[in-house]
């Protein structure tokens, strides 16, 4: 009788623990520490706990850790007293003691360089008027001031400087905060971007020419060799079902350009990492965000959402818990290449030991997500 052949099932250390190399980044493995805002500086200065959070779990098998957003030489760049600054010789020296934290414990790390844009984040109001592109948080919401052609100016060359600091302290990558319905994505989305001037118009290629603007002067700062990664949103935290490109056509006519003016990889949110993007030509199993931008673009993509936990990052902010859910998914999409690498937000925020366990095999040492860990640096 013929032995009945034995199927091999592929783990998530297997899968999530290769190594990954591209340009001048070579990670261990596939797994990103997503940017979290934790609002937790004193003045705007990283000091000594938020270089331990960090290095923490560099030190537990995170590939690469990107930064908490942290924002950029402007005086309303930011809707949190807490946020960190990417700027001025006492943040950078924070930053500074961040970066050699974390590569101390061998991992490997990337400021998110953030503007806030017109979004609010409470009551706290910044001493300058916010700005945005046509004063509107969202369609029909007018809050703050428009930007003149001097401030767009002013900002994009606040970009460059904020990765020419990082790339001067070290870090290995930078990335810029294009997604959430922050300025640069109230650049990009109709309802945001009523101008009639050159940084306006009706198409999605028009209205990306500010991020565009932002790219090559970050590339001419930093030079041909240091990685840059974009992240991308469709949803806005102004209204979860907004789709800033329809189809694959009209993602093509807004990310090819981007990654034209010098972006070497896309890191692409969405909520539910495993829900398609464009199911009507694909189906319900179909390529999600990041599975589109990789076969768009050809580069690599960074995918995000809800990984590992039930519910969603934004729900965790109202007090809502979440459990642990299988990695099954995950690990399908990515033994087919859909994306590249893959960011883990509230599992690593409660738990800084996530990455180590999922590698030894020890799911049964996952736990889920309380919300009580957004009030400490654990």
């Amino acid at each position: 009788m013929t032995a009945p052949k034995t199927t091999h099932q592929t783990t998530p250390a297997e899968t999530l623990f290769r190594p990954f190399t591209y340009k001048g980044l070579t990670l261990k493995n596939r797994i990103v520490m997503a940017p979290m805002t934790r609002s937790m500086t004193d003045a705007g200065i990283p000091g000594p706990e938020n270089a331990a959070y960090y290095a923490r779990r560099a030190s537990h098998e995170v590939g690469l850790i990107l930064s908490e957003g942290t924002v950029i030489d402007r005086p309303a760049s930011r809707n949190d007293p807490g946020i960190p600054f990417f700027h001025g010789p006492e943040a950078l020296s924070g930053w500074n003691r961040v970066i050699e934290a974390v590569h101390a414990e061998g991992g490997k790390m990337g400021p998110q360089i953030w503007h806030t844009g017109s979004t609010r984040a409470g009551k706290w109001e910044p001493e300058a008027p916010v700005e945005s592109p046509s004063a509107l948080v969202g369609p029909g919401d007018p809050r703050g001031v428009a930007m003149s052609e001097a401030d767009i100016e002013v900002a994009i060359a606040a970009y460059a400087e904020a990765a020419k600091a990082a790339k001067e302290l070290g870090f290995d990558v930078a990335e810029l905060h294009g997604a959430h319905g922050y300025l640069i994505d109230q650049f990009f989305w109709a309802g945001t971007n009523l101008r009639e001037d050159h940084w306006g118009g009706a198409t999605i290629e028009e209205r990306s020419r500010f991020a565009v603007a932002v790219v090559k002067a970050v590339r001419a700062a930093v030079g041909p060799d240091f990685p840059i990664i974009l992240r991308l949103s469709q949803w806005k935290q102004q209204d979860y079902g907004v789709k800033l490109a329809a189809d694959p056509a009209e993602m093509e006519r807004w990310l090819v350009p981007l990654v034209e003016a010098g972006v070497d990889i896309l890191h692409c949110s969405q909520r539910r990492f495993w829900e398609p993007e464009f199911p009507e030509i694909d189906g319900e199993e179909g390529l999600n965000f990041a599975g589109w931008a990789k076969k768009i673009t050809g580069v690599p993509t960074i995918s995000v959402g809800s990984v590992g936990l039930s519910g969603e990052f934004l729900a965790a902010f109202g007090g809502e818990s979440s459990k642990v859910t299988p990695l099954d998914n995950l690990v399908k999409r990515m033994e087919a290449e859909e994306f590249d690498l893959i960011a883990v937000g509230r599992a690593l925020l409660s738990d800084y030991a996530w990455a180590e366990k999922v590698k030894r095999g020890a799911m049964d040492e996952l736990s889920g997500f309380n919300p009580a860990a957004l009030a400490q640096l654990l």
